[in-house]
């Protein structure tokens, strides 16, 4: 029986996409039951309709404070007896009223090797920046910004003369395979966290999560 998660995202959802065709097209260890947007008018709600996925959108400033949005969307997660909660661009911090019902099962996926360019615009800081490798980041989350432990890691090199603009479709390509991936293995398998280390369970570390050629 697959588990039921959620996805939280907030703008076109290329990433809630790869998700859902992930589940649909494999015998995935997860089943999308619910998507939580806070913009009523992002792309992503579309594609929802579109695979018959249940949405959720609120506006937080509609609530008189944090905690009262979250309430709200927790109680529709409980309904749903969701397990996990997957961030696929979803641009808020979480917050005491999630992360507490939900530790350790709140995933969010970041466009650098972090801990290097948190935050906004990580492509672009990387870019300008000049590294020459920069990739992609699949953490836990935490109170902080991008701070919480690190699942898996995929690098993308950076080649001389390349435009921001290809830098950011190779990012985007390794995320839409990296992400279904490590999301089926954790719910799969389950890991254990020690402080910042990251132990997976099961044949985690023999697959082909960590084996995935790099996009060129």
């Amino acid at each position: 029986m697959r588990t039921p998660i959620a996805v939280f995202a907030s703008g076109t959802g290329s990433n809630f996409q790869a998700l859902v065709e992930h589940m649909e097209n494999r015998e995935t260890s997860y089943r999308i039951v619910l998507l939580v947007c806070d913009r009523p008018d992002a792309p992503v709600l579309q594609k929802a309709e579109q695979f018959g996925i249940k949405a959720l959108a609120l506006r937080p400033k509609d609530y008189p404070t944090k905690e009262a949005y979250e309430e709200e969307i927790l109680g529709q997660l409980k309904t749903l007896g969701v397990k996990w909660i997957i961030l696929a661009g979803y641009m808020r911090l979480i917050g005491r009223t999630l992360l507490q019902s939900y530790p350790q099962r709140i995933v969010n996926l970041h466009p650098s090797l972090l801990p290097a360019f948190p935050g906004k615009d990580a492509i672009a800081q990387a870019f300008r920046y000049g590294v020459k490798v920069t990739g992609v980041t699949v953490h836990l989350v935490d109170e902080g910004l991008d701070s919480g432990p690190i699942l898996a890691q995929k690098a993308v090199s950076i080649q001389e003369g390349e435009s921001l603009g290809r830098i950011t479709e190779k990012i985007h390509h390794t995320e839409h395979l990296l992400y279904p991936m490590v999301v089926d293995r954790l719910v799969r398998e389950g890991i254990i966290v020690e402080g910042r280390k990251v132990t997976w369970l099961g044949s985690a570390s023999q697959t082909d999560i960590w084996n995935m050629p790099e996009f060129q």
